[in-house]
């Protein structure tokens, strides 16, 4: 078992009533525990739990338009640095959709002909304007180390019972076949592109009838499509190797789909875990359950952004972000996705107007860049808890502390701490060995890193 022992510790501060974001600070060195009552959060790299595969964001149509209206310097800043793991936040991690989502600039499919069953007429050429572009230079900044997770959010209209896109309808039992072929060959032509797909989810928000881009899917109909369909496509292609994740929903019935799915032994087999969202209800304690239930699974946060419009300035978006990474690592979630890498000033394009917020915000017209709370907040987290880090026995002495600790793959202990309250708190940091003291200020999020 590991023993690290830190007298010295680096920090970074980002908060609500103050200049600083993500500020390096003067370092942290030991101190005494005599004589100290307060409040304080124990971290013991003796005891280390999963893997940390890291942090991301979604690239889809919208980004990808916004992006591409902004200065070729610019643009290229703003992928450093998300992308970049020496400069920048280090996202190893990007969501793409397969097929258009509400965040594109209109409905379109890779495969339009009705009834072209062999998808014949399969091609990405609307991706490869400009998302797939940003792609591999992203994948290029990030050396190599970036992931790709793609997810659909509708079938094309004819494979559906409503004949749409949009507003929900189901999968039409006589198009499961083609309709698993077209993951395949979404697969295959990112590849030849040079894009590599690490995973898929079935199906994004599978229990939601939505105004825009959707597709229903009752557990055992998800369970029977990857069981009886998209596996073994996957499987026949030689690309067994991807991943394939169920549910990609809220939390709030997290467990519930996931018994459906993993109870049937040929369906489970085929799949690596489950992807949750944070809409609805913060039901963190159905992440444990997953885990306790199937250790063997594992779970991976997809999607999350705040609703209803940009909120730019608001601190509070931030600190929903630090509450909900905090609190899903800490119940053995491997990764964490956040929606929309950027969007406008409108928060868009969206087709349907459901427009929303982002890390950052730009006005297009002037190409200005305005990073919001949440930008700070994931660089806190992307920064300090790099992939392939191992989550880290961390425990705090009060409900309103919140705190994450994990062993980076450099033999360094990151640490971040968020204090949601309106007064600064003087906490005291220990390992087994060692002690430090620090003051966090209100509405603040703090990183360490042992030196």
């Amino acid at each position: 078992m590991t023993t690290i022992s830190p007298l010295k510790w680096q920090a970074w501060l980002s908060e609500q009533h103050g200049p600083n974001k993500l500020k390096s600070l003067p370092d942290v060195t030991a101190a005494s525990r005599q004589g100290f009552s307060g409040e304080s959060v124990f971290i013991d790299a003796r005891h280390s739990f999963q893997e940390i595969l890291g942090f991301g964001g979604a690239l889809t149509e919208a980004v990808a338009h916004t992006l591409y209206k902004l200065p070729e310097a610019t643009r290229e800043k703003i992928l450093r640095d998300y992308f970049d793991p020496e400069s920048g936040h280090g996202y190893a991690l990007c969501r793409v959709s397969i097929n258009s989502c509400d965040f594109a600039l209109g409905n379109y499919a890779c495969a339009e002909k009705d009834g072209d069953h062999a998808l014949t007429t399969f091609n990405i050429k609307r991706d490869e304007q400009q998302i797939i572009p940003l792609l591999r230079r992203a994948m290029e900044i990030s050396k190599g180390r970036l992931q790709i997770l793609a997810s659909p959010w509708s079938p094309p209209a004819w494979m559906k019972t409503n004949g749409a896109m949009n507003g929900g309808g189901r999968l039409r039992a006589d198009c499961r076949a083609a309709w698993a072929l077209h993951y395949v060959k979404f697969i295959q032509a990112y590849a030849a592109a040079g894009v590599p797909v690490w995973a898929i989810t079935v199906q994004n928000e599978p229990d939601a009838s939505q105004r825009w881009d959707s597709c229903l899917y009752s557990a055992e109909e998800e369970r029977d499509f990857v069981r009886d369909h998209l596996g073994p496509a996957l499987a026949k292609a030689g690309l067994g190797h991807v991943k394939i994740i169920i549910w990609d929903h809220n939390r709030d019935q997290l467990v519930h789909r996931a018994s459906v799915v993993y109870s049937d032994p040929e369906a489970s087999r085929y799949v690596w875990g489950s992807g949750m969202h944070w809409y609805v209800a913060d039901k963190f304690d159905n992440v444990r359950l997953h885990h306790d239930a199937w250790p063997d699974k594992h779970l991976i946060f997809t999607e999350g952004c705040q609703e209803c419009g940009t909120h730019l300035g608001s601190w509070a978006v931030g600190e929903r972000y630090a509450k909900s990474i905090i609190a899903d690592l800490n119940r053995w979630t491997e990764g964490w996705i956040d929606w929309n890498l950027l969007l406008d000033e409108s928060g868009g394009p969206n087709h349907v107007s459901n427009l929303c917020s982002a890390p950052l915000i730009i006005e297009t017209a002037k190409g200005i860049v305005h990073q919001h709370s949440s930008w700070w907040v994931l660089g806190h987290f992307g920064r300090t808890i790099t992939p392939g880090s191992k989550r880290l026995l961390c425990a705090t002495t009060h409900d309103d502390l919140e705190a994450l600790a994990a062993l980076r793959p450099d033999g360094r202990i990151g640490v971040v701490l968020l204090n949601a309250t309106d007064r600064p708190r003087q906490i005291r940091i220990d390992t087994p060995d060692t002690s430090a003291l620090l003051t966090v200020p209100s509405r603040s999020i703090l990183s360490l890193i042992s030196a």
